[in-house]
């Protein structure tokens, strides 16, 4: 049966794109890179993209090549690489005129999977002709004399050493057990003080802390089901009265959830002082020690999606554990 489309609808089908393909060949596995760009740049073929493409050197500085690419009237900028490329370019198109395509290319991916995008480059790429158009929520961290944008969390204290070894050991690298179990046996937590919006002060003794804007983050870590990165808020979670095995599995098998010695709060503005100072590491990005601000920018960003991921119940995923806690704070 043959379809017959509105003749608008068939001209806006056969519109060429421009874009600008920002491409990452050491993301991922390097050796896949060269058939990775041709298998990319086929399907934009296909789709009726026109392409600029950057590749990523060392010293490529990527905020200014989208800029340039959005004063050239560019309006989408697509990224061919992993959670940290996705990151470089957010700066430079938070609250402009212009859309962010992904194609995860890289080992993590939590943003490509916070967002319903697959890792088939032949599906991917179609989403960018095809997905649905969201403004997303993105977080701005303010540390010392650094600052950082954000897609998917903040993380303070232990949790900031433990992400990386449990990454390297889901990855075979069993060397990183010794280095793991020392940093864990030797912790000890900090006094924190909070601030949630200027309306609610928090004291409280802990060995790490959450701010997060998705549901994955670290080893593809689910750390809530209820987190959403377009409500205008990001998601604190302190770890307090938690043990440090607990801890530990948290980190190591990815299970989420709300499991005992976690509470939950949410906020738009966020300030933390730590003593003893406790490591800051934002979307894997370390920014040193000591207070910090955390901003949420309101749907100040344009994606293209896929369908929303399916999202681990964590009632099933941790059927052994207590129940989890109800929000400190709505």
């Amino acid at each position: 049966m043959e379809l017959h489309l509105p003749s608008k609808l068939k001209t806006s089908l056969r519109r060429p794109i421009r874009a600008k393909l920002i491409f990452n060949p050491g993301s991922g596995q390097p050796g896949e890179s060269p058939q990775q760009l041709v298998n990319i740049l086929s399907e934009m073929q296909n789709q009726r993209i026109l392409p600029e493409v950057f590749i990523i050197q060392p010293d490529s500085q990527v905020d200014d090549v989208v800029g340039d690419a959005i004063k050239a009237g560019i309006r989408l900028i697509v990224v061919a690489g992993g959670d940290g490329t996705i990151d470089s370019v957010v700066g430079a198109m938070v609250g402009k005129d212009v859309t962010l395509g992904i194609i995860p290319t890289g080992t993590r991916n939590n943003v490509a999977f916070s967002l319903g995008i697959p890792r088939d480059i032949v599906d991917c790429v179609a989403l960018l002709r095809h997905g649905r158009r969201l403004n997303i929520d993105v977080g701005r961290v303010h540390s010392g004399h650094t600052r950082h944008w954000f897609l998917e969390v903040v993380a303070l204290g232990l949790i900031s050493d433990l992400y990386p070894m449990a990454d390297d050991l889901q990855h075979g690298n069993l060397a990183q057990i010794g280095g793991l179990l020392s940093t864990l046996v030797s912790a000890s937590p900090s006094e924190m003080k909070i601030d949630l919006d200027g309306k609610q002060q928090l004291a409280l003794t802990a060995h790490m802390l959450l701010i997060a804007n998705m549901t994955y983050t670290g080893p593809n870590l689910q750390i809530s089901a209820d987190v959403s990165f377009k409500d205008g808020r990001l998601d604190v979670f302190t770890f307090t009265d938690m043990s440090k095995l607990n801890m530990l599995t948290y980190a190591m098998l990815s299970r989420g959830g709300l499991v005992d010695g976690i509470q939950h709060y949410r906020a738009k503005h966020i300030k933390i002082v730590s003593e003893p100072p406790m490591p800051v590491l934002a979307d894997g990005t370390q920014l040193g020690q000591g207070s910090l601000s955390v901003h949420v920018h309101p749907r100040a960003l344009s994606v293209m999606a896929g369908r929303a991921p399916k999202v681990i119940d964590p009632a099933a995923a941790v059927a052994n554990d207590p129940e989890p806690s109800p929000d400190a704070a709505a």
